[in-house]
């Protein structure tokens, strides 16, 4: 029996379907966890083909890494989703929802303190980026990653191009070709099919006016950042398709627990008032004794 219109017990949501809430949270958490999945099989994937390659022991700015421990906390949380759903467990449903929230909470506190501390948080990826560079040629995934971001933004090293200098192979004092120069990546794309890839032999003991017509001169941490703020579309479409998900699970699984709440209440005041019914049959019962036949 739903309660009165008016009623104060009757809660915002009870106007929701329990079937369309249920339907919608099994497909939601399925979803995700299925994503989830792929995400771990390709980060698995990805980690077995860079160890038969690997050349460097340390984990730093694997993306295999990164897409494991990503899949894993996806899919336990959307399995919790679609366990919880499917069964109508309380516990579980605000498992899910208080997980969803604090993740939620903690990238939008990430990203407030990452703007609040920017010199901070600049600082702090050129420094990653220049224990990257330190390692290039040993960490393929770095490699390629770089590669790309050098390319793909027309800069060079975290900094500036002097981030070179602290590899090995490309610091002044060292021997070989590679020497006092940066790789092919930092230079400014000629218009012959043909790659130099010796284009940037040379140019770390320059001035950096001198240089700046042969390879990009400035950091890549900047040029993302400059790229972002010129595309500021793009990156509020990228915000929204992180966050808003994760808002809509929070509001979806809260929706939920109160209609399964509501429906368990109401199922508990339909026993109580079965109880009294019957106690108070057996009670007419009882006091009929042996002339309960008999008319009145």
């Amino acid at each position: 029996m739903a309660p009165a219109a008016g009623s104060e017990n009757v809660r915002y949501c009870a106007r929701f379907s329990y079937l369309c809430l249920k339907f919608t949270l099994i497909v939601y958490s399925t979803v995700f966890w299925l994503i989830g999945a792929f995400v771990l099989a390709v980060g698995i994937y990805a980690e077995v083909e860079r160890q038969k390659y690997k050349t460097l022991e340390s984990a730093f700015l694997a993306p295999a890494i990164i897409l494991i421990l990503l899949g894993i906390v996806m899919f336990l949380v959307s399995f919790v989703g679609v366990l919880a759903s499917l069964r109508d467990n309380l516990s579980l449903l605000q498992a899910f929802m208080y997980i969803l929230g604090v993740c939620l909470l903690i990238e939008l506190l990430g990203g407030v303190m990452a703007l609040i501390f920017r010199n901070q948080t600049i600082n702090f990826l050129n420094e990653n980026i220049r224990r990257g560079i330190e390692n290039y040629y040993d960490d393929l995934d770095f490699k390629n990653i770089m590669d790309f971001v050098q390319k793909q933004f027309k800069c060079c090293g975290g900094g500036d191009f002097t981030d070179w200098s602290g590899n090995v192979y490309h610091a002044c004092s060292a021997p070989g070709p590679l020497a006092c120069g940066v790789p092919y990546t930092c230079c400014i794309t000629n218009k012959t099919a043909v790659i130099n890839t010796m284009c940037g032999y040379k140019t770390l003991n320059e001035e950096r006016l001198s240089v700046q017509h042969i390879i990009h001169v400035r950091g890549c941490t900047n040029a993302v950042i400059i790229w972002f703020l010129d595309n500021y579309t793009i990156m509020a479409g990228v915000l929204l398709g992180i966050l808003l998900p994760q808002f809509f699970g929070v509001l979806l699984s809260l929706l939920y627990i109160t209609r399964v709440e509501d429906i368990i209440t109401e199922h508990k005041q339909n026993e109580t008032l079965l109880d009294g019914r019957q106690q108070k049959a057996d009670l007419e019962f009882a006091g009929a004794g042996c002339c309960m036949c008999y008319p009145e």
